[in-house]
C-alpha cells in the first residue's frame, strides 16, 4: 500500500541520457517517489548508480523501476498507477531516420501516454519535445521564439513525429483536469551521453573529424543536461502552482538552453581539445557535400538489408551541421522560473573529465592485436583497396565510385574512342591546373589549397612501393606453379583451374560489360563477404568437403585401388 505522504511521479525512458539525470535530481530533491519506466525487462545499473543516489533510493523503495513499452497501453496504465505526475522522456534514436519506429512510439506512444494519465487520474504531464519541430531543414534559426509554427516539411521522420507527439499534449490539456507543458531543449550534452561525444571520438579517431562543413559560423544553442532535468522540474513546479497565478503554463511548449549560443564547430573543438585531439580546420561548402550525402543515403537504401550501419553522412545531418540553431528562453524564464543551474564553460568541463577514458592518450593501436583483420582485407591487401572496396573509409569510397562513374561515362558512353577520351582528359587536366595556379590563395573566405608540383613526382621511395607488390606477386605466381608441378596439392589446383576459367569467362565478355557488371560486384560482394564471413566460409567448406567426397566415389568406382590413393 502506498503511504498518504509518497507522491509518486513516472519518468518514460527513465534509463535514457537526460531521463537518468532527471530522476537523480527528483531523488535528491526527498520530494518524490520515483517509478522508473523503460523497455528493459530489469534495471542494470552502472557502478556509480549502485553507490549513489539511485541505488540507495531503489533499494529503500523511494524509487521503483517498470517495464513499460509506450505501444503496449496495458503496460503503461499499470505503469501510472498512483502517480501524480508523469515526465514522458521516451523517445527512440533520432540519428535513425525510421518513419514507422518513429511514429509508433513518439506518436502512438504518446497517445497511449495522454490516455493513461486519464485513466489514471495524473494531475500534470511534461513532455519532452524538441527545437526540431519548427525547423524545415532549410532555413535556420536565429533566437527563435515560442511563436515560430510548425513548417510543411521537415528535416527528418524523428523531427515530424515529435511535433505530432507535442501538438498532441498540448492538446490534452485540460482534459479531465489534466495539466500539461512541453519542453524543447535545444543539443543536450554531458555525462551520460551515448551519441554526441562517442560519435565525434570515433570520427577523431578515424581521421574525420578534422573537416568543418560550411564556413564554421554557424551559431548553435547547447544545454547541459542537468539544466535539461531542471527546466523539467521547474515546468512541473509551474503547473503545480496554477490556480489563480497569474503565470498560466498549461498548455504551452518552452525553448529551453544554457543562454550561450557558441558556434557549432568551436563547441565541438573544445570536446576534442579537452580530450587530448586536433580540432577540426579544412572547411568543405554544404553544397560540395550535400549531392555525395544523397548519393551515401541511395546506396544505404540499397545495402541495409545486407548489414550496412547508418550512414553519419545523410543530407539532415549536413543541414543540421551548416546552419545556425539558436532560440530564446525568454518564456521558459518568465513562465517557468528557469534559469541554467550550471554554466556552458563548467558543463563543457564535467563532460570532458566524465570521457577520460576515450581521451587520445588512452587510445591505443589494438586493432592489430585484439582485432583481427577479416579474411576480405587480407584478400584485398588490407591496404587503400580493401578500405575502400569494404567502406572502411567513406570518403575513400564515395570519391572512388565517383571517380569510376566519371570514367564510365566518358569512356564507354560517350562514343570516343579511346585516343580521343585521353587526349580531352589531358586538355581537361591541364585547363583545371592552369586555372587553379593563377587563382587567389581565398576566395569567400575559403582557403584554396594549392597543389605542389612534388605531387606529380614519382620518389624513388614511391617507385620502390610501385615495385615492390609487381616482383611479390610474380614470386608468388611462381611459387603456386611449383606446387602445382609437384602434384600433391589439389586445394590449390582446383583453386588455379577455378580462377583460369573465370578469366577465360571474362576474356569473351566486352570491356563495357566488365565494368558494368564488375565495379558493382566488387564493391557489394566484397562487402557482404566481410560481414557474413562465418556463414560464407561454412558454406564453402560443406561445397568443397562434398566436391571431395564426389571425387573419392568417383576415383572409387572407376579407378584401381592403386590410381584412387595416388588421387587423394
Amino acid at each position: 500500500m502506498l503511504g498518504e505522504e509518497e507522491r509518486w511521479c513516472v519518468v518514460t525512458g527513465g534509463r535514457g541520457f537526460a531521463a537518468r539525470h532527471l530522476v537523480e535530481m527528483l531523488i535528491r530533491s526527498h520530494k518524490w517517489f520515483v517509478r522508473i519506466a523503460d523497455l528493459g525487462p530489469t534495471i542494470k545499473l552502472d557502478p556509480n548508480e549502485e553507490e549513489g543516489d539511485l541505488g540507495h533510493a531503489l533499494r529503500s523503495g523511494r524509487a521503483l523501476y517498470v517495464t513499460a513499452d509506450l505501444r503496449n497501453k496495458a503496460q503503461v496504465v499499470e505503469a501510472f498507477q498512483g502517480a501524480q505526475v508523469v515526465f514522458h522522456m521516451a523517445a527512440p534514436d533520432s540519428s535513425i531516420n525510421n518513419y514507422q519506429l518513429h511514429h509508433s512510439v513518439n506518436v502512438e506512444g504518446t497517445k497511449n501516454v495522454i490516455d493513461a494519465c486519464i485513466e489514471c487520474k495524473v494531475k500534470r504531464l511534461i513532455y519532452t519535445s524538441s527545437p526540431s519541430v519548427v525547423f524545415d531543414g532549410i532555413h535556420g534559426i536565429y533566437n527563435g521564439d515560442e511563436s515560430m509554427p510548425y513548417p510543411n516539411k521537415y528535416n527528418d521522420s524523428y523531427s515530424q513525429t515529435k511535433a505530432e507527439a507535442e501538438a498532441l499534449v498540448i492538446k490534452a490539456n485540460g482534459r479531465n483536469g489534466l495539466l500539461t507543458c512541453c519542453i524543447r531543449p535545444s543539443s543536450i550534452f554531458g555525462p551520460g551521453d551515448k551519441l554526441m561525444v562517442p560519435s565525434l571520438i570515433a570520427a577523431a579517431r578515424s581521421g574525420k573529424s578534422k573537416y568543418i562543413i560550411g564556413d564554421g559560423n554557424n551559431v548553435y544553442d547547447f544545454t547541459y543536461v542537468e539544466n535539461v532535468a531542471h527546466a523539467h522540474i521547474c515546468a512541473e513546479q509551474a503547473l503545480a502552482s496554477e490556480g489563480g497565478s497569474a503565470n498560466n503554463a498549461a498548455g504551452q511548449a518552452y525553448f529551453v538552453t544554457n543562454m550561450e549560443p557558441e558556434k557549432f564547430w568551436e563547441f565541438m573543438s573544445l570536446i576534442l581539445e579537452g580530450l587530448g585531439y586536433e580540432r577540426p580546420r579544412i572547411k568543405i561548402p554544404a553544397s560540395i557535400m550535400m549531392p555525395i550525402a544523397h548519393i551515401v543515403e541511395f546506396i544505404y537504401r540499397l545495402l541495409a538489408p545486407y548489414g550496412m550501419r547508418v550512414p553519419q553522412l545523410t543530407p539532415s545531418r549536413i543541414r543540421l551541421l551548416s546552419c545556425n540553431r539558436t532560440f530564446s528562453c525568454s518564456k521558459a524564464k518568465d513562465g517557468l522560473g528557469y534559469t541554467p543551474l550550471v554554466s556552458l564553460k563548467e558543463g563543457l568541463k564535467r563532460t570532458v573529465e566524465s570521457y577520460a577514458y576515450l581521451r587520445a592518450d588512452q587510445h591505443t593501436k589494438r586493432s592489430a592485436g585484439a582485432h583481427r583483420p577479416s579474411k576480405a582485407s587480407i584478400y584485398l591487401g588490407s591496404g587503400n583497396v580493401a578500405d575502400t572496396l569494404l567502406w572502411k573509409d567513406t570518403k575513400q569510397t564515395l570519391t572512388t565510385l565517383l571517380v569510376l562513374i566519371s570514367v564510365y561515362y566518358y569512356f564507354f558512353t560517350s562514343g570516343y574512342t579511346m585516343v580521343t577520351a585521353i587526349s580531352k582528359l589531358f586538355l581537361v587536366a591541364t585547363l583545371f591546373l592552369f586555372i587553379h595556379s593563377i587563382l587567389p590563395a581565398k576566395i569567400l573566405g575559403y582557403k584554396l589549397e594549392k597543389i605542389p608540383a612534388s605531387s606529380f613526382q614519382f620518389s624513388e621511395k614511391k617507385m620502390y612501393r610501385l615495385a615492390l607488390p609487381m616482383g611479390s606477386a610474380w614470386n608468388s605466381t611462381v611459387g603456386v606453379l611449383k606446387s602445382i608441378c609437384k602434384g600433391k596439392d589439389w586445394q590449390l589446383f582446383f583453386k588455379v583451374v577455378i580462377s583460369l576459367l573465370i578469366v577465360n569467362f571474362l576474356r569473351g565478355m566486352s570491356l563495357h560489360s566488365i565494368f558494368v557488371i564488375g565495379v558493382p560486384f566488387a564493391f557489394i560482394a566484397f562487402y557482404i563477404y566481410d560481414k557474413r564471413e562465418e556463414q560464407i566460409d561454412g558454406l564453402l567448406r560443406r561445397a568443397f568437403s562434398f566436391a571431395l567426397k564426389l571425387k573419392a566415389d568417383i576415383a572409387g568406382k572407376f579407378l584401381s585401388p592403386k590410381q584412387s590413393s595416388a588421387m587423394q
